[in-house]
């Protein structure tokens, strides 16, 4: 063994963020300040009615709609204390807001709904203190865009929308961490708090399950997961990782006798790659989750009462899949590195993606989701002028089953990674 690390956090490492930490020792201050953002224009041509699925039809011919949005801000903050004590910290700032939404709920007749995505009214994502014995990173081990989720290390607008949609991402949890590399193998285990059904959604099934909105993430239930990367081939990285913990239970709620069985287990597998060579970047990811108990899960989020004034709680009250999945791949060219004068300076990535994805694959009421069902198509450009900076554009569409309509769209935005100091 190489490596070994340990390290407290109370949230997930960003690839950003960590590498303030790797490169500490090169760098003459100890302090280092960074961050990355982004900035998109969407024009969705379909239906934002709160009724385009459980009423398609009626809605197969709506005007188009934009939007603006500033996906994610955020500032990295890291210090190297000395003798390998290093401290990380990232201060987000998801859409522009304080992680708090009034939004129309499709499952409940139109309903308006205020939901807080997270206690607090600015997202401290990470903070972590590190003891370090080598040089290394640490990373989300489960899924690719928890690893890859900085603008730059994607082709499309926002982030690729399978794994966004299953999996929380990014993923927010207080635990312990091991990790270290051996040849060409690098090994990461994680234990942390187990995620919350309560937070479980019919068209997100286990995303928000990582949120909170307490001051504090509870902890009845606790998990693990495991990432292996292999590096044995030039310009290409394989990886696997996988998930298993229990989700039931971990609520202030009183749950009574009926559910004294329930454990809502839940297992993740995922496997991905990356290919960086000859001018191409080729990505592509494989999920599949399975949660235990589901009906019964379903019936507890749902026995709240609807109306947030008499309740106030955070479940969504929606029915939560038995299976879920996420595949996709995307192949980007550099038509720059054909340009003599700007190969060396400037980049230009010619790009498609592919993915499919449900998060409703199978469980009760399944029938009645069949538009958490989506194939989805992009095709657009990434131009880098300097190598912090990227300009994006895409064309896109979701095609769902017949009974739904396709859902195209145009996105151009800006983002930028670096560090400051």
């Amino acid at each position: 063994m190489q490596l070994l690390q340990t390290m407290i956090m109370a949230a997930a490492l960003t690839s950003s963020v960590n590498m303030a930490a790797q490169q500490s020792g090169e760098k003459t201050s100890r302090l280092s300040l960074g961050g990355y953002g982004e900035a998109m224009m969407t024009r969705n041509f379909y239906s934002d009615n709160i009724y385009r699925y459980t009423r398609a039809s009626d809605h197969k011919n709506d005007g188009s709609h934009g939007r603006f949005d500033l996906p994610h801000v955020t500032l990295n903050i890291g210090y190297d204390f000395g003798h390998g004590w290093t401290m990380g910290s990232e201060i987000e700032f998801e859409h522009g807001g304080t992680e708090s939404a009034v939004e129309l709920d499709a499952d409940e007749a139109g309903e308006y709904e205020a939901e807080t995505e997270k206690g607090g009214e600015v997202a401290l994502e990470q903070f972590w203190i590190n003891k370090r014995f080598g040089k290394g990173e640490i990373i989300v081990p489960v899924g690719a865009t928890n690893k890859y989720h900085m603008p730059t290390e994607f082709f499309t607008c926002y982030r690729p929308e399978g794994e966004n949609a299953l999996l929380p991402c990014t993923w927010h949890q207080v635990g312990v961490s091991l990790w270290g590399r051996v040849k060409d193998w690098r090994y990461e285990v994680q234990f942390l708090s187990g995620l919350d059904s309560e937070r479980f959604g019919s068209h997100s099934f286990v995303h928000y399950g990582a949120t909170s909105p307490y001051e504090f993430k509870i902890a009845n239930n606790y998990a693990g997961s495991l990432r292996i990367d292999n590096y044995s081939i030039p310009g290409l990285r394989l990886s696997v990782s996988g998930y298993y913990g229990s989700t039931f239970k971990n609520t202030l709620r009183s749950i009574g006798t009926r559910y004294s069985d329930t454990r809502g287990n839940l297992a993740i597998g995922a496997f991905d790659f990356m290919l960086d060579r000859w001018n191409w970047i080729v990505r592509g990811n494989a999920d599949y989750a399975h949660l235990s108990d589901h009906a019964q899960i379903t019936a507890f989020n749902k026995a709240f009462p609807t109306h947030t004034g008499q309740d106030g709680s955070p479940s969504k009250h929606q029915p939560v899949a038995k299976n879920a999945y996420s595949v996709g791949i995307e192949a980007g060219y550099n038509v720059m590195s054909q340009v003599e004068k700007y190969r060396d300076t400037q980049k230009l990535y010619v790009f498609g993606r592919f993915e499919k994805y449900n998060a409703y694959a199978a469980g009760n009421q399944k029938s009645a989701y069949g538009w958490c069902d989506n194939t989805r198509l992009a095709f657009g450009l990434n131009y880098y002028p300097v190598k912090e900076v990227v300009v994006k554009g895409e064309w896109s569409e979701r095609f769902l089953k017949s009974e739904y309509n396709n859902e195209p769209s145009v996105t151009i935005g800006v983002a930028y990674c670096g560090w400051f100091l």
